[in-house]
């Protein structure tokens, strides 16, 4: 076999037109394949045989129907956490052959995973005689091998970038191509890396794009590479010719640019003589003192055009390239990013490889132009491509509609590690490689990192090296690590998930949940803190419920059969002609999030932007819906972009508001600012802030005016302070903050702009109506209820969050935020709700401000409430206020329900309002819901038994749990000691992790006010499919009445590496005051150590 010689293409050199010099020949069509499951094709020399089926390509199989059925044997690419689909009785309609349907990700209708062989045979034509002729395959997944005529040519594993194989100087006539494509794990990078993965665009076999031959000169220009001086507003170019042949060649090489302002750079001459395989050589090319930057305001592109013209022996020889490039330069000042010396913020989404119709990323440029413009209508201005590399038109597409791009290779963990010898190390940087030789002229290519999240004991030292080579090596970009982590000293800039609303794992003790609304938090001391731009990681992730009647766009490879699934729950509880309103109001509440985790960062000054997770749903992972637009970037209906581009902009007003609840004796106070990255300062700048009515009329108004407001954020605008007395109470009000002023741009004329924003606020009576005569509220379901109740009296029954009764499997952790990324992924993390549903209408509420969805004054209620089960009531219960539950379960909930017991009227709340109620929120729906239920209008149709009120509530929770302390020896925010004694396998408790996490040993202490009389403990480990913190070897001591020192290990042991409960009995049943629980090691890698749950055992 001869050694392959294998040419990167840099797909950014494009010939010109009308150029004879480079021929190309079309192989799309019919080829002939086969599929080798067993993988015995190159033993047995199929390359020597004629294939025996017929395919098309540029195509994937499965979409063409090829492969294996869909089972439960299916041999997927992708963690599954939530494996229940494969053993639960509720999937096992699911699961029969011929119907399968799984919940995690889209499905195709077929599957194969291995070798396919395709054949084709070509005609060489004469015009083609002495010329060298190429085989470009532009989108193979994944390695390809090709022999032409039975002759090995080689090999490529490249998932980022065309492969090219030089096949020589083929003869005119007929020859047989023949490519062997295998989708395996060819190298392991990561089983849920987006470029290989189920979870979005599908592990298919196959090669789209262009599949075509090309003919060039025995000498043409194999590299070209142009490194914009934006100082001197001239280009280094890096030439270099590939000589086929043994000959000399002599000639010239000239260089001439056609700026964007169609202006033309004269022409360069340059002689060439060189024998051998390749010449290599840099040129400066001065470009004139006024020639057009890039950037996302003004994407100008100028062309690059190489001749080269010379003589190869005795015959004439022509090879032209050109290439687009932008004049720009990215790069760093402290925390600030800077785009041609100007400050720039990110705001960018995640593109994770999500195409539905094909699976296969598009490779032609106007379905891009489509998706960019479709996130530039959002205020956006980046994509970061999450552990994968697009195809050169969405480059393409970026450079001329000014947006930037974020790229990477690979996800390196769970599957695989980095940095520890594996072979993903070596392919990182041969993908690199590739990445820079192909799309490394883009100017929209801004970033770039290794890929996402690496795991491995020596990730670090790997990737200081990388980031160190890689930045020395290309400088048109800016480098960090990875995205998430590590943050090394050698990173360009950080993206960092710590500065966002809602960490992984925070559950109810996030900002959003644990925290009474305000618009006053920003980052800014984790900046200070840092020494390069950081850029917050994967912000959002908020929920919404599926939206069913989008099954109808899944008409090409990809099937949305987990919607069926959520269907039949929905249709099995009776709730399925609620799935629109479910969608809208868990829609509303997925935009505030996203607008306040925006805010957040925009106000904070010096961060350098935040990637969004994500405008538009991300369909694995276990259906993370979790964009306001679906997979095909279209909208779901209850949000315009226009009202997303009110908080997600180059610009966009901003108000600092201690918080969005007030009284009648209260003040509204704000600070106005802006977060200002347009093209240039705005001069004659004018602010208006106003509070209008529901019905949009103003009832306060403040004008500041400005003569110049520069670019950055943090700029202060003015602060208004607003007497509420004589306003109408209760009401919702909107504060808007407009912003207008005239552009400065030298080069352009002043231009106006305006923006506008704004806030929900609610303003309560400072004193509300006592309760009316003959309405008893109350915490308790006792005698005395009954009594008055029989007596036809009216109650408001106002359970206490933790006395809500919850589901023994699955429970309900309700919370005011939207679901996190999904519950199968997290394993239930909490919220496992995605808001209320309510008629904001109904006349219980008359007194109560309300959308039907939430709003922040649902967070005073809502924070410490728990969702009563309607399964316990009579099926025809009409709740007042509903909670939508999470999916996957969709279990009928409420917050507020209504009924009668005999001759009297009860209001039921999953949350109390008795006695000194401490918000105006809580008064106002106590007095909304008594004035309800004195009413004439409070006709309750369904009839309640005692039996069914009482419930509602909960048992009580083991009394010798329930009167402990528990401490710890440490404990990361969020993840407290008392966690593991909540009742709640799916909290933890978990030691701190980062640079400064402490090492083992580790300890939890349970104390008593009372001696208790024990025989053992139970330990549930962490079950969210995460090891980190599981206890290997560990001891139990305890302290008995009486004593001060703790006793020696009682007992002591090694757990097994799994999430199965540890039962551990004493010799004997003792009496303590005390018990410790001492972690000496673990089975991570790192030195955590970690709860779920610590139950204690009696005699």
């Amino acid at each position: 076999m001869t050694k392959p010689l294998l040419f990167a293409l840099a797909l950014g050199l494009v010939p010109l037109a009308g150029s004879a010099q480079v021929h190309h020949l079309s192989l799309a069509g019919r080829w002939r394949f086969a599929l080798d499951p067993e993988d015995v094709g190159e033993q047995q020399a199929w390359y020597t045989r004629v294939l025996p089926d017929r395919v098309r390509l540029p195509g994937n199989l499965p979409a063409q129907g090829i492969g294996d059925p869909i089972s439960t044997n299916t041999p997927w690419t992708g963690s599954i956490f939530d494996r229940s689909w494969f053993h639960a009785p509720e999937y096992a309609r699911y699961r029969e052959p011929g119907r399968v349907k799984v919940p995690f990700w889209l499905q195709p209708d077929r599957y194969y995973a291995g070798p396919a062989w395709y054949q084709y045979d070509l005609h060489i034509p004469q015009r083609w005689c002495g010329r060298h002729v190429r085989l470009v395959l532009e989108r193979p997944h994944w390695e390809t091998r090709v022999w032409i005529n039975e002759r090995a040519v080689g090999t490529n594993r490249s998932l980022s970038t065309p492969h090219v194989y030089d096949l020589g100087p083929l003869p005119p006539g007929r020859h047989r191509v023949t490519l062997r494509v295998d989708n395996r794990r060819i190298v392991d990078i990561g089983e849920n890396s987006h470029a290989i993965s189920d979870h979005t665009q599908g592990n298919w076999n196959g090669i789209v794009g262009r599949v075509e031959l090309q003919a060039l000169p025995p000498v043409w220009v194999e590299g070209l590479q142009v490194y914009p001086q934006v100082p001197s507003r001239s280009v280094r170019v890096r030439v270099t010719l590939t000589n086929a042949t043994a000959t000399s060649f002599e000639g010239t090489l000239s260089l001439e640019v056609r700026r964007s302002d169609r202006r033309s750079v004269p022409a360069r001459t340059h002689p060439v003589q060189f024998r051998g395989a390749q010449w290599e050589a840099e040129f400066e090319v001065p470009l004139g003192d006024d020639a057009p930057l890039w950037d996302e305001f003004h994407p100008a592109l100028h062309t690059l055009q190489l001749q080269l013209r010379g003589r190869l022996g005795d015959q004439p020889l022509h090879h032209s390239r050109a290439v687009r490039f932008g004049l720009r330069e990215i790069h760093t000042d402290g925390n600030r990013l800077l785009m041609n010396g100007r400050p720039l913020f990110i705001r960018g989404t995640l593109e994770c490889a999500i195409f539905p119709r094909t699976g296969d990323p598009p490779t032609d440029e106007a379905e891009w132009r489509r998706i960019i413009r479709v996130a530039k209508a959002h205020g956006l201005n980046l994509f970061r491509f999450h552990s994968w590399c697009p195809p050169e038109a969405a480059f393409t597409a970026a450079d001329e509609l000014g947006f930037y791009l974020q790229v990477e290779t690979c996800w390196p963990n769970q599957s695989t590690t980095l940095g520890d010898g594996k072979p993903v190390d070596a392919w990182v940087y041969e993908e690199t490689d590739r990445i820079l030789q192909a799309y490394g002229n883009h100017p929209s290519f801004l970033f770039m990192a290794h890929g996402n999240e690496p795991g491995g004991r020596n990730a670090n030292a790997f990737l200081r090296k990388y980031v160190a080579h890689y930045k020395a090596r290309d400088p048109r970009r800016l480098w960090t690590s990875g995205s998430g982590w590590p943050q090394l000293p050698e990173n360009q800039f950080h993206v960092s998930p710590d500065p966002r609303i809602q960490a992984w794992g925070a559950g109810l003790n996030s900002r959003i949940n644990a925290r009474p609304p305000e618009t006053t938090t920003d980052y800014r001391d984790y900046i200070a803190r840092r020494s390069v731009p950081v850029i917050s990681h994967e912000i959002g992730q908020w929920c919404v419920y599926p939206n069913l009647a989008e099954r109808s766009k899944y008409t090409g490879y990809l099937k949305a059969k987990n919607f069926d699934i959520f269907e039949d729950r929905l249709r099995e509880q009776g709730l399925l002609p609620l799935a629109p309103a479910f969608l809208h109001a868990s829609g509303r509440l997925q935009a505030l999030c996203y607008k306040e985790d925006i805010e957040a960062a925009l106000r904070t000054p010096n961060m350098g932007g935040f990637h969004l997770l994500d405008l538009h749903d991300f369909p694995g992972q276990g259906t993370a819906l979790v964009g306001v637009l679906d997979p095909f970037w279209e909208p779901k209906g209850y949000l315009t972009a226009a009202e997303f581009r009110r908080f997600c902009n180059a610009t966009v007003p901003l108000a600092r508001l201690a918080r969005r609840v007030f009284t009648t004796e209260d003040s509204l106070e704000a600070h106005l600012e802006a977060a200002h990255f347009g093209p240039s300062p705005l001069s004659q700048v004018e602010v208006r802030a106003r509070l209008l009515t529901d019905q949009g009329r103003t009832l306060r108004s403040e004008t500041f005016h400005l003569a110049h407001l520069p670019l950055g954020n943090g700029l202060p605008l003015g602060r208004i302070e607003w007497t509420l007395h004589d306003l109408p109470a209760p009401a919702r009000y909107r504060l808007v903050l407009s912003l207008a002023g005239r552009t400065e741009r030298p080069d352009a004329r002043n231009r106006p702009a305006g923006f506008e924003n704004d806030w929900d606020v609610w303003i309560y009576p400072a004193k509300p109506p006592p309760d009316p005569d003959g309405v008893l509220v109350t915490n308790r379901f006792d005698a005395t209820v009954r009594a008055h109740l029989a007596a036809g009296g009216r109650v408001l029954l106002t359970v206490p969050g933790r006395l809500v009764r919850n589901y023994d499997e699955a429970p309900v952790k309700l919370g005011f935020s939207s679901i996190f990324w999904n519950t199968a992924w997290t394993g239930r993390q909490a919220p496992t709700t995605l808001g209320i549903l309510c008629n904001p209408r109904h006349p219980a509420l008359a007194a109560f401000p309300t959308d039907s969805h939430s709003n922040w004054q649902w967070w005073y209620l809502v924070h410490r409430a728990g969702a009563l089960r309607l399964d316990l009531l009579p099926p025809q219960t009409d709740p007042i206020v509903r909670v939508i539950d999470d999916w996957f379960t969709a279990r009928p909930l409420a917050l507020i329900v209504e009924g009668r017991v005999g001759p009297g009227r009860l209001v039921i709340c999953g949350f109390d309002l008795t006695g000194a109620l401490p918000d105006p929120v809580s008064r106002q729906m106590r007095a909304s819901l008594t004035a309800y239920l004195a009413s004439s209008r409070c006709r309750p149709r369904t009839e309640f038994t005692p039996a069914q009120i009482e419930s509602l509530f909960r048992q009580p929770r083991d009394e010798v749990l329930s009167a402990a302390r528990i401490f710890a020896s440490s404990e990361q925010p969020g993840y407290e000691a008392a966690r593991a004694i909540d009742g709640d396998p799916d909290t933890l408790w978990h030691t701190p992790w980062g640079e400064h996490a402490p090492a083992f040993p580790h300890e939890l202490r349970l104390e008593w006010p009372t001696p208790q009389r024990i025989a053992g403990v139970t330990v549930l480990p962490r079950r969210d499919g995460n090891r980190n913190g599981w206890i290997r070897r560990w001891e139990i001591c305890v302290r008995e009445p009486g004593r001060h020192q703790w006793s020696p290990p009682l007992v002591s042991g090694q757990w097994s590496a799994d999430a199965e409960p540890k039962t551990v009995r004493f010799p004997r049943p003792l009496e303590v005051e005390a018990l410790l629980l001492r972690a000496l090691d673990g089975h991570a890698d790192g030195p955590w150590a970690s709860l779920a749950e610590l139950t204690v055992l009696g005699p």
